[in-house]
């Protein structure tokens, strides 16, 4: 194959179109008992690209997706692949600012939403200047809206037929919004090959083959669901059951009836499910291997001994992937195993000297292919030059090695939180606390989970003359913020700790965690509305 075909080849929707080929209509996936074949994909996708391309959308154009698991979402993304456009995932929690950011940064023009997330967008339609249309997926007729609407079935009803651009592998194929730490959440602009490398790794790591089946439960909006399940799925030629969502109760249930083998987790999604009364029956079930992050070092022998699965662990973000990985075959618990041989990797320390072994170090990351990691963040040129100085991707999250060559998550640099899987950024927090009228200043900081991951707090302090209850701002914040952004504990403060130069002393904060005088949602028994 010359150099050319492989620019082709390596594409998002070239794997879909060559495994139809191959596999005609074999099963790919399944929702809620419907299956779906490869080659039922590739034609519901192409209805996708021919509708798209008769509202004008072609090579290079932004399409934002809110939109929960079902086949539609599937649709979409091959559909948008095939015209070279670009997809936007917008996590269906967002609302207010944070979604007019995204869609309007990302340059947007069209919006394809499920119609139960409309009271999320049709507010805020007002304030997308360069959003054109709006397309519903429901079961009745697109509602009167400040953009121009149509239904998705409408949007489809076509023979399929559409001109195909030329697209190769290092086209972008989607943009993913990060967790902002200083600033506002990035976009990181993802080439077609970086999915087809994570299915690659991912298919190596846990021995994918066509006798696989994997339960796909996380959000699809999410990387995790795109390109640690769905593509190696694909190009392992094994099936895939595609869940609404993660439902401990009906989980090992939809995996015994699915026959599935293999289980994606974040989160506190282990211990969720270890926490549930002991059967006499819990090891006697298909799964041969679940592949996460974060499990406690001491959650492994009792887990895998009472459900009779292998847990395989790595360390990885957004923009670069997969790096470190333990197998099925080669694993150390408690680490984030080895390096993979196609990247490079140096820890270092705050003057970009390399570390010793046994020492933490930020984390610097680069590939040996090329368009394997992100390609820029969109629109924010600083940014990335800032994120590849001296031509390594920094991550800002300190590692350790060991003397084994194992590589151990150490702690975060910056200010991101992660709660339940959620990546959550300090500074969106922060910005929409700071919208209510007697809030002065504020500092969201992590303070650790017994999920084995974080919580929000907000330390804060109060304009003169003002009062405020905690249940009040937290209500205040359920209107500004998805539901996972909204705090945990709330510190009200005289003053916040500062810098000679005025910054707030977050590692103070995090280092003081839950005092006395925090009050906590949870055991004031605040219920969140999702």
């Amino acid at each position: 194959m010359d150099h050319n075909d492989v620019t082709r080849q390596r594409v998002v929707h070239r794997v879909l179109q060559d495994k139809a080929a191959l596999l005609g209509n074999r099963e790919f996936f399944r929702f809620q008992g419907e299956s779906f074949g490869y080659g039922d994909l590739d034609r519901a996708s192409n209805r996708v690209a021919a509708g798209l391309q008769t509202l004008g959308i072609g090579k290079g154009d932004r399409a934002a997706i809110i939109m929960g698991n079902r086949p539609e979402y599937l649709f979409l993304w091959f559909g948008l692949s095939k015209l070279g456009a670009i997809e936007v995932p917008v996590n269906t929690a967002h609302r207010g600012d944070l979604l007019v950011y995204m869609l309007g940064q990302s340059g947007s023009r069209v919006v394809v939403v499920e119609d139960v997330f409309l009271d999320r967008l049709a507010p805020v339609l007002g304030h997308l200047p360069d959003l054109e249309k709006v397309i519903v997926l429901g079961d009745g007729d697109a509602p009167p809206l400040d953009k121009p609407a149509m239904t998705y079935s409408e949007m489809v009803d076509n023979l399929g037929r559409y001109t195909p651009p030329e697209v190769f592998w290092n086209d972008p194929f989607a943009i993913i919004y990060t967790s902002g730490t200083t600033g506002p959440s990035k976009g990181s602009v993802m080439p077609h090959n970086y999915a087809l490398f994570m299915g690659e790794i991912c298919m190596s790591a846990a021995g994918y083959d066509h006798n696989d089946r994997l339960y796909n439960a996380l959000p699809l909006f999410h990387g995790n669901a795109q390109f640690l399940s769905t593509m190696p799925a694909l190009m392992s030629g094994a099936s895939m059951v595609l869940a609404p969502r993660f439902s401990a109760s009906r989980f090992w249930e939809d995996v015994k009836k699915n026959e599935c083998t293999e289980f994606n987790y974040i989160g506190g999604i282990l211990q969720i499910l270890h926490k549930a009364e002991p059967r006499p029956d819990d090891a006697d079930n298909p799964l041969r291997v679940m592949f996460g992050a974060g499990a406690p070092p001491d959650l492994y022998p009792p887990f895998e001994k009472r459900f009779g699965v292998r847990l395989i662990e790595g360390y990885g973000m957004s923009e670069i992937g997969v790096p470190m990985l333990n197998t099925v075959k080669e694993r150390k618990i408690g680490s984030c195993g080895k390096l993979l041989p196609d990247y490079e990797v140096k820890l270092v320390d705050d003057a970009g000297l390399p570390v010793p072994t046994g020492q933490p170090g930020e984390c610097l990351l680069r590939t040996r292919k090329p368009h394997c990691l992100l390609l820029e963040y969109h629109d924010m040129p600083a940014q990335t030059v800032a994120a590849w100085r001296d031509l390594w991707f920094h991550t800002g999250d300190y590692l350790r090695q060991d003397d084994d060559g194992c590589f151990h998550f150490v702690d975060r640099k910056k200010d991101a939180i992660r709660r339940r899987g959620e990546n959550i950024s300090s500074f969106e927090v922060e910005k929409g606390v700071r919208t209510h009228d007697a809030v002065l200043e504020c500092a969201a900081v992590a303070v650790k989970s017994p999920m084995g991951e974080d919580e929000v707090m907000v330390c804060l302090t109060l304009k003169p003359g003002k009062k405020l209850s905690p249940e009040a701002l937290i209500a205040h914040c359920s209107q500004e913020m998805a539901y996972f952004m909204v705090p945990r504990y709330l510190r009200f403060m005289e003053a916040l700790p500062k810098t000679p130069t005025e910054r707030v002393k977050k590692v103070l904060l995090r280092e003081q965690g839950v005092t006395e005088e925090t009050w906590d949602r949870e055991k004031a028994g605040y219920k969140l509305e999702k």
